[in-house]
Formats: structure tokens, C-alpha cells, sequence
């Protein structure tokens, strides 16, 4: 049978993507195998967040043809979507799919066959108007599942629109059918993600918002069929973060206490040049709305570094505002300029060795963070779901509240609800774990 690989770059989504494609090409009676592998055809899904994530696509291309250079190469994702003459101008690149069209990749590599040439397939993006589910597979553990696409946000930084189109949704019907047939698939958390997750919600003729990620979020709480499913919420907006959402998660025995909320910055004159639909008193009030409604949660933030005009006292500013907020960890990114964004325009750059200073001291101060929320976990008891990995005769999991633990390797503590006592924080990262009693909850 032919062969194919995959590999991706960026974020979860893609993650979920990539399975759903591998799914299709497994139905249809192909072989995966690793990237590493000499395959008859190699997939690549792209991402286009950072001038890196480009990079990278021409350097995974190299791979794949260093594996085996009469290969068929496949690039799909984002940056096929904004660049694809620029792809299949790559030596091996031989098939670019853009936003609409990579869920057909089967059929346009059966296209790339009969005309024996390079095929570049992507349409305008205005045109992308279709919710194609998506999640991924292969542990048995823990599902990213695509419950949204799409955005419809303007921040001056980011490709996202450009790259996946206007914000769609799966119906919560659709969604709770997928859960169902995911528990029966043996594993026991679902991340729900998207590209503006909170942005949930199937619209009428009119544009009128038929149902809101509440909504989603009540009724897979209350699905009498997902009774034992952990469900997370991969990260939302603060301003679609709402009261009611926090409330329901802190009384769920389902949605995980635990939250990640994109800030960008703490300066509101910065998130004003980004048209970040919030400022910093909002921010604030979400993460104290938390910490009243879900004591111990846990919560971390995407912090952007070098945004174009930031001063030495709006990077301060952000610093501090962040000491103030009481969070788990920090993603810092070090901002770049993105083609056809507005803000690579707006002059007044930040040289790039001052943006990964930042960067650096935000890291630093993200594992500040770590260390005093793990210790404050120190001593306690919580609910793990442990991997099927085995570490050097070590297994992983995730506490509730997103605490990384590690207890020596049992194969009967596998995919199932586990109560530990959390030890010390280790070198590595992770939390020690005292196995307290296995608590098999699940039908």
C-alpha cells in the first residue's frame, strides 16, 4: 500500500487537523508512517503566526526530500493559504492547498498524478465559508478537538483572517455527537479549540447569533452520554470570557479549572494600536472574577514582546501589570512583522536584540510564576489523568487545574482518573506524585 507522512507546525488546531487528514488518507488504504521514514508522499501542515513558522516550511521540505527524494510533497495549513506561489516555488514541493481545499488533498493527489505536474490550489479567503470538523487521534488520553474556525478580529498583528477566513462554527449538535464518539474512542479529555474559541455560534440569515459558547459549554455538561469526560477550554478572549462561562466551569465536575486568556499587553495604549477588544481593567476583572469563583485555578496569558512603538515603560508596564494579576505561566512571544498586517507599517520598530530581551524576562518571569503556584499545590490532593507514555520508568499527567505530575510507571494507572498527592517541583519541570487511590469513575 502507498505511504505518506505528516508533519505540522503551530498550534492545536492544526493538530487536529492533521489527524482528521491522516484519518482520511488511512480509510482510503494508505500507510503512515514517521516523517522520518522514506514515504511515496509527505504532508506538511503549515503555520504563519511568525516569520520562524515560514522558515521552517522550506527547512521540513528539505527533510522530506533528503528522506526520499522522489517523494511527492504535500504543504497545506495557513501559510499555503497566504503564500502558495511562493511554496511551490520550494524544490519538491509538488501540491500547495490552501484553507478550502485541504481537506481534499486525496483527490487533488489524484489530480497531481494525471496532469504529472505541480498543482497550486487556494482561493480566496472570502470565499472559505464551510466548518470542516476536525480532532486529533492517536492518544488515547487526551482530544484537541476544532469547534470553531475563523476570525472575525482585526488586531493589527495578525494573519489569522488572511489565513483561515471569516469565524464559523460546528453546531452543538454536531459537537456533542463527536464527544460521544470520542469517549467511545477510549479517551477521557477533550480540548475544545478553535482560532477565537469564545466566538462559538451558528448565525441566522439575518447574522443574528443563534447560540454562544455558553451554550456548547452547558451542554456538554450536562450530556447525560459524557458522563466521566474531562473537557477543557484551550484559550478564549477576555471579552468573550464571561461571568456566566467562569461560573459553570467553577461548579462542573467536567470543565477543568483551568483557563488560558491571551492578554497581548498590559499597556492600554498598546492594545489599542493592536485593536485588542479590551484593556487592562477588563483583563484584570476576569482574572479576579476567577480567582473568587475557582480558588487554585489555573490560568495563563499570551504576552506579545517589541509590538511596534513599545517603550522601554510600556514593557514595565506590562511587567508589573502581570506581577498584580496572580497567574500560572506566560506564552511570551517576540512580535514580527507580518506581511499585509497594519502594523508593519506603523514604523517606530523595536530592534529585534530589545524584543528578545523581553521575551526572555517574561520567561523568566513566567517560571517564576510556575514555581510559586506549584508550591502553593504542594501537599494537596487532586484528580490526574495519567499518559501512556513510559518516560524511563516514569508516566505523566495533567492535575485539574494543569499541573504537570510524574509517579513511577504502572500500566494499570493508564488513561484513568488517578488521585495523587502532589510532591516537590523537579528539575524538569514536573511535579512528584504520590499515588493516593485510583478513582475509576468512568462508564
Amino acid at each position: 500500500m502507498p505511504s505518506i507522512a505528516f508533519h505540522t507546525l503551530g498550534c492545536k488546531l492544526n493538530f487536529s487537523e492533521t489527524s482528521t487528514l491522516a484519518r482520511q488518507f488511512l480509510d482510503a488504504g494508505w500507510q503512515k508512517v514517521a516523517f522520518s521514514a522514506s514515504a511515496d508522499v509527505y504532508l506538511i501542515n503549515t503555520c504563519s503566526v511568525t516569520e520562524n513558522a515560514d522558515k521552517e516550511c522550506r527547512s521540513i521540505v528539505n527533510r522530506a526530500m533528503q528522506a526520499n527524494p522522489d517523494a511527492k510533497v504535500i504543504v497545506v495549513g495557513c501559510y499555503a493559504q497566504l503564500k502558495p506561489d511562493a511554496i511551490a516555488e520550494i524544490p519538491g514541493v509538488n501540491l500547495v492547498l490552501g484553507a478550502s481545499q485541504k481537506f481534499d488533498a486525496l483527490k487533488y493527489l489524484q489530480q497531481l498524478d494525471e496532469a504529472n505536474s505541480n498543482l497550486v490550489q487556494a482561493c480566496e479567503i472570502d470565499s472559505v465559508t464551510d466548518f470542516i470538523p476536525a480532532h486529533s487521534s492517536g492518544d488515547r488520553t487526551r482530544v484537541f478537538m476544532k469547534v470553531q474556525d475563523g476570525c472575525d478580529y482585526s488586531c493589527t498583528f495578525c494573519t489569522i483572517p488572511l489565513a483561515r477566513g471569516r469565524s464559523r462554527s460546528d453546531t452543538i449538535e454536531s459537537v456533542l455527537r463527536r464527544a460521544v464518539e470520542v469517549k467511545q474512542s477510549e479517551a477521557r479529555e477533550i480540548i475544545l479549540t478553535g482560532v477565537n474559541l469564545g466566538d462559538f455560534g451558528i448565525r441566522d440569515a439575518s447574522g443574528r447569533r443563534q447560540d454562544k459558547f455558553v451554550d456548547l459549554v452547558k451542554a456538554l455538561d450536562n450530556d447525560t452520554l459524557l458522563e466521566g469526560m474531562r473537557f477543557r477550554i484551550s484559550s478564549i478572549e477576555p471579552n468573550l470570557l464571561t461571568r456566566e462561562i467562569i461560573e459553570i466551569v467553577g461548579k462542573s465536575e467536567r470543565f477543568m479549572p483551568h483557563f488560558h486568556i491571551p492578554l497581548q499587553s498590559g499597556s492600554d495604549k498598546l492594545l489599542r494600536q493592536m485593536r485588542r477588544r479590551y484593556l487592562s481593567d477588563l483583563y484584570r476583572e476576569r482574572i479576579e472574577m476567577i480567582h473568587e469563583f475557582i480558588p487554585g485555578a489555573g490560568i495563563g496569558a499570551d504576552v506579545i514582546t517589541g509590538f511596534p512603538g513599545e517603550s522601554d515603560e510600556d514593557f514595565l508596564v506590562t511587567v508589573n501589570f502581570l506581577k498584580d494579576l496572580d497567574l500560572t505561566y506566560l506564552h511570551a512571544f517576540t512580535y514580527s512583522e507580518r506581511e499585509n498586517t497594519p502594523a508593519a507599517d506603523f514604523g517606530n520598530s523595536v530592534p529585534l536584540a530589545v524584543r528578545k530581551d523581553r521575551t526572555r524576562i517574561l520567561r523568566s518571569l513566567s517560571d517564576k510564576f510556575h514555581r510559586k503556584f506549584c508550591a502553593e499545590n504542594e501537599g494537596l490532593q487532586d484528580v490526574v489523568l495519567f499518559e501512556q507514555e513510559n518516560k524511563d520508568g516514569i508516566m505523566q499527567g495533567y492535575t485539574r487545574n494543569y499541573i504537570r505530575v510524574a509517579t513511577p510507571w504502572n500500566e494499570q494507572l493508564v488513561n484513568a482518573p488517578v488521585t495523587v498527592k502532589l510532591g516537590r517541583l523537579q528539575p524538569e519541570g514536573w511535579m512528584s506524585a504520590e499515588v493516593v487511590e485510583p478513582t475509576a469513575v468512568y462508564a
